[in-house]
């Protein structure tokens, strides 16, 4: 059997790309392992009062983080080699005695209190060639479908490998695996759950493996279309469309689309699983104010579900405390953001919404393995809302430049059965970060 191929104009043309990829990325090697090298230090106190009005003890923890970052660069030549490295320190300034579990601090022994201190530091090796690059090791993620918590006083990483390319101008194509992740409140590692579904003792997923294609070639204009498997338990499958549209030098606006599809796969560790879940947003931004009008819908008799502990929830509605994510779930937003540039005072920022959702818990499962705890027989009506203040500012110059403190308020309250899934609650953050970049 003898084969043939034609050089089409298409083929020809991606090889020219990827051939003037290669130089760029040949020239950018030259940059060298440690002239481009980076060192950058964060310094972050975090403060968490949960007061949760059916419980006699609130959740208070307030701790100081400390997170370095080495990045080195790539050695010379067409494949380049370098390594990462990172080191996290947690200290404790206030919990215990029944406040903790706020989830800022490692959860207690049982005593009711949490351990002074924890630490944890890992490390990655990469490999560029032309305009890919493979990492191996414990790594820092983003994406819609394994995404890092990032919200509280230090970050989740995952073990595994990714690979992401940029052979093609505005696209971002990346994939890998991740088999542990490191929570942001504790110092081991431990197989990747979910935020929730509840597994059966001795169940656990082995691994994720996702991948995905990122675009933003039109000004204005981005989408992005994302696959991951979380082994045993679900297939998901993400997409966006968003477009910021500048009517003039003073008025914008920005129509979006967030969807994901969730399918139960292999084993079904958490049971039956058929879930459509997606939101749409319109922003009018004019001069330094902008307004946001956002709808969103789950479509299923499971909640909307992602990674334990990550930020992997690409939806308009997910706010401070709630996720609006219920099975069957209907909800809607009205946001408010100022920028107070506009009153001569550069990097104070501020937002203020209000979000109420409506949900189905009659049409759960309760014989479902992972989610039967969601049912309730008073909550085919269930309802809450969640009000959320959101004020940032950021050091400008100085020696204190890039300091920023960020004050958050959220208060939800539910009816019509509710209860059965959550308590009134009211939460308040107050966090500084104090980015330090050595070299």
């Amino acid at each position: 059997m003898s084969f043939s191929l034609k050089l089409s104009p298409l083929f020809i043309a991606i090889a020219a790309t990827m051939a003037a990829n290669a130089q760029a990325a040949d020239e950018s090697s030259r940059e060298g392992f440690v002239e481009g090298s980076s060192l950058n230090l964060n310094a972050r106190n975090y403060y968490m009062n949960r007061n949760r009005h059916q419980h006699t003890d609130d959740n208070i923890e307030w701790g100081q983080g400390f997170l370095g970052k080495f990045e080195s660069g790539f050695t010379q030549g067409t494949v380049g080699f370098g390594i990462d490295a990172h080191a996290m320190l947690g200290l404790k300034l206030d919990g215990g005695g029944g406040t903790d579990n706020s989830s800022i601090l490692p959860v207690s022994d049982g005593n009711g209190k949490a351990p002074g201190s924890f630490s944890t530091a890992g490390g990655t090796l990469k490999m560029r060639a032309f305009d890919t690059e493979l990492k191996a090791g414990d790594l820092f993620l983003t994406n819609p479908v394994i995404a890092g918590g990032e919200s509280r006083m230090l970050p989740q990483t995952f073990r595994g490998v990714s690979l992401t390319n940029h052979s093609f101008d505005g696209f971002l194509i990346e994939g890998g695996q991740a088999s542990f992740t490191k929570p942001y409140n504790q110092s081991g590692h431990t197989r990747i759950g979910t935020s929730y579904g509840s597994l059966a003792d001795g169940d656990e997923s082995q691994h994720l493996n996702w991948a995905g294609v990122a675009w933003s070639g039109l000004p204005g204009l981005t989408s992005s279309l994302y696959a991951a498997e979380l082994k045993d338990i679900w297939n998901q499958y993400y997409y966006d469309l968003d477009y910021t549209y500048q009517l003039n030098d003073l008025i914008s606006l920005n129509p979006g689309l967030h969807f994901y599809h969730t399918q139960d796969t292999g084993d079904a560790l958490l049971g039956n699983i058929d879930n459509n879940t997606y939101s749409l947003h319109f922003t009018v931004g004019v001069g330094n104010h902008s307004v946001t009008a956002a709808y969103q819908r789950v479509n299923g008799n499971t909640p909307f579900d992602y990674i334990s502990q990550g930020d992997s929830i690409y939806l308009d509605n997910s706010q401070q405390y709630s996720d609006f994510n219920g099975p069957n779930e209907r909800s809607w937003k009205l946001k408010y953001a100022y920028d107070f540039v506009g009153l001569g005072l550069p990097g104070l920022t501020s937002a203020v919404s209000y979000s109420r959702g409506e949900t189905d818990l009659t049409k759960v499962d309760p014989d479902s393995k992972g989610y039967a705890s969601w049912y309730s027989a008073d909550g085919k009506h269930a309802k809450h809302w969640e009000r959320d203040i959101d004020l940032k500012y950021v050091v400008q110059e100085g020696k204190a430049k890039d300091l920023a403190l960020r004050l958050q308020w959220a208060t939800n309250r539910g009816g019509n059965g509710y209860g059965a899934l959550d308590q009134d609650t009211d939460e308040y953050r107050v966090i500084v970060d104090y980015p330090i970049n050595v070299f």
